[in-house]
C-alpha cells in the first residue's frame, strides 16, 4: 500500500507539475511527437506492405499451407486429374491452354498472349513443327494473316472455386458458377488484362482454341461462342479467361489436353489426393508429380525485417531528438525547482519519491505525445483511403494496424523514460541544505 500510495503521489504531483508549465511542456512535446509518429509511420507502413504483398503473391501462388500438385503431361494425365478431384471441396484441378477471341483468320493484336503494352514488340507469328522423334522447332509464318480485332489470351479450365486458395478481387459481374449443367456457350471471368482489352478493342464474340505462335488456331479449331459473366484481378499481367473445365472440355477433348498444363491446388488436408493420382497415373507418370507447399511469408520475411530494421533506424533518430527535447526541458525545470524540491527533502520526503515526481511527469508527457501520435495516423490513415483510394486500391478500407498504436505507445514510454531518467536522478541528488540557501 504505501508504494501504491507514493505512485499515486508521484501521478498527482506531475501533473500538477505539467499544468504549471504548459507551454514548456508543449514545446517539449512537439519534437517528440515527431518522433513517435516516425515510429508509427514505420510500423504501420511495414504491416500494410506485408499484407499488400502477400495479398499479391495470395493471387499469384495461393494461400500460405496451400498445397500445389505438378501434374506431368501425357494421354493419361486428364483424365485421372479429373477423377481424382470430382466431387472434392478440397482440391481443384487447373487446365491451361491458349485462345483466341475476336476476327477469325486474322492475327491477333498480341501474338502468343503478351501483355498489351508489349504487343507491338513481338515477332512474327511461327508454327511449330515436331518430329516422330519428339523434336520440335519454331518456323516462321511464310504469310501470316495480317492484324485484325482479335487478341489471344491464357484460357483456364478449372473443377472448382479457386478463390478458397487464391483469393481473387472481382471487380465487375460474377464469378463462375459451378452448379447445373455445362453450356454450350463458354462462360468466362477475364482478368484485368484481358478486361483491358475488351474496354480498348470491339471484339467480336467468336473464340478459336489455340494460339497463333503455335499454329495450333488454324480453321480446324473449335469456335465456340463464349459470354464474358465478370472480371477479377487475379495479380496476373498476361491476359488470362477462367473458365468451367467442363464446358472448356465441351469443345475440346481431355486427350486434347494432355499435352497441356496441369494443376491440382488443394488444402493441406487433402492428404488422399496424392496417392489416389499416383496410383491412377500408374508409375511412369505418377513418380514425376511434384507437390509443393506455398509459404510466402517465410520468403519474403527477411526482406522485409530488412527494410523495416532500416526505417526504425531512421525512426529511432528522429525519436532521440525529442528525448532531447525532454532531457533539455527536464534539466531547466529542475534547476528552477531546486528550493521546492529541496523543501520537500526537507520535510520528510523520500529521495524515490522526489525522482518518481520528475519522472512522473516525463512519462505523462511521453503518453499524451503517444495517444496524440496514434490519433493522428489513424485519421491519416482514413483521409489517404478517401483522397487516394481510387488510385490505390491498397488503401481502399484499410484497418489501422493495432502493431503501430502499440508501438507508438512503447515508444512514448521509452522516450519519456530515457528523457526523464536524468533529471529524476539529479532532483533525488538536491540536498537538504539547499532550502537554507532559498
Amino acid at each position: 500500500m504505501g508504494l501504491s500510495g507514493r505512485f499515486r503521489s508521484a501521478l498527482v504531483i506531475g501533473g500538477q507539475g505539467i499544468r504549471a508549465r504548459k507551454l514548456r511542456t508543449f514545446l517539449s512535446m512537439i519534437s517528440l511527437f515527431l518522433g513517435v509518429l516516425a515510429v508509427i509511420a514505420v510500423q504501420a507502413g511495414s504491416v500494410l506492405a506485408n499484407r499488400a504483398l502477400l495479398a499479391d503473391i495470395e493471387m499469384v501462388e495461393g494461400k500460405d499451407g496451400t498445397v500445389v500438385v505438378g501434374v506431368p503431361s501425357g494421354d493419361r494425365a486428364p483424365a485421372a486429374v479429373l477423377d481424382t478431384v470430382r466431387g472434392r471441396p478440397d482440391a481443384i484441378a487447373m487446365m491451361s491452354t491458349s485462345a483466341i477471341i475476336g476476327e477469325p483468320n486474322l492475327t491477333p493484336i498480341n501474338p502468343g498472349g503478351v501483355p498489351l503494352r508489349y504487343a507491338d514488340q513481338g515477332g512474327p507469328p511461327v508454327t511449330m513443327t515436331c518430329t516422330p522423334q519428339g523434336v520440335c522447332y519454331a518456323e516462321p509464318q511464310e504469310s501470316p494473316p495480317p492484324r485484325g480485332m482479335a487478341i489471344e489470351l491464357q484460357l483456364v479450365g478449372i473443377t472448382g472455386d479457386i478463390r478458397q486458395f487464391r483469393p481473387f478481387h472481382t471487380e465487375a459481374g460474377n464469378w463462375l458458377d459451378f452448379a447445373g449443367e455445362p453450356s454450350m456457350s463458354p462462360r468466362l471471368v477475364l482478368n484485368r488484362e484481358a478486361a483491358l482489352a475488351f474496354t480498348q478493342y470491339q471484339l467480336p464474340a467468336e473464340m478459336r482454341i489455340g494460339s497463333a505462335y503455335s499454329g495450333s488456331a488454324d480453321a480446324g479449331s473449335p469456335h465456340p461462342t463464349p459470354r464474358v459473366i465478370g472480371a477479377i484481378n487475379d495479380g496476373n499481367q498476361q491476359p488470362t479467361a477462367y473458365v468451367r473445365a467442363d464446358e472448356l472440355l465441351n469443345w475440346l477433348s481431355a486427350s486434347a489436353m494432355g499435352s497441356q498444363s496441369m494443376t491440382i491446388i488443394m488444402s493441406p488436408a487433402a492428404v488422399t489426393v496424392g496417392p489416389t493420382l499416383r496410383a491412377k497415373l500408374g508409375p511412369e507418370l505418377g513418380n514425376q508429380l511434384y507437390f509443393r507447399t506455398v509459404d510466402s511469408r517465410e520468403r519474403i520475411g527477411g526482406q522485409l525485417d530488412l527494410m523495416r530494421w532500416i526505417f526504425y533506424g531512421m525512426a529511432a533518430l528522429v525519436l532521440l531528438i525529442g528525448v532531447a527535447g525532454i532531457l533539455n526541458v527536464g534539466l531547466a525545470t529542475i534547476g528552477e525547482r531546486v528550493e521546492e524540491l529541496a523543501l520537500r527533502r526537507a520535510v520528510g520526503t523520500p529521495r524515490l519519491l522526489l525522482a518518481g515526481i520528475v519522472l512522473a511527469e516525463t512519462l505523462l508527457t511521453g503518453l499524451l505525445t503517444a495517444a496524440a501520435a496514434v490519433v493522428t495516423g489513424i485519421v491519416g490513415l482514413q483521409a489517404a483511403g478517401y483522397f487516394f483510394g481510387d488510385k490505390r486500391p491498397s488503401l481502399q478500407n484499410v484497418a489501422f494496424p493495432w502493431e503501430a498504436g502499440v508501438a507508438g505507445v512503447i515508444a512514448g514510454l521509452v522516450a519519456g523514460i530515457l528523457g526523464g531518467l536524468f533529471p529524476a536522478i539529479r532532483a533525488a541528488r538536491i540536498p537538504i541544505a539547499t532550502v537554507m540557501r532559498a
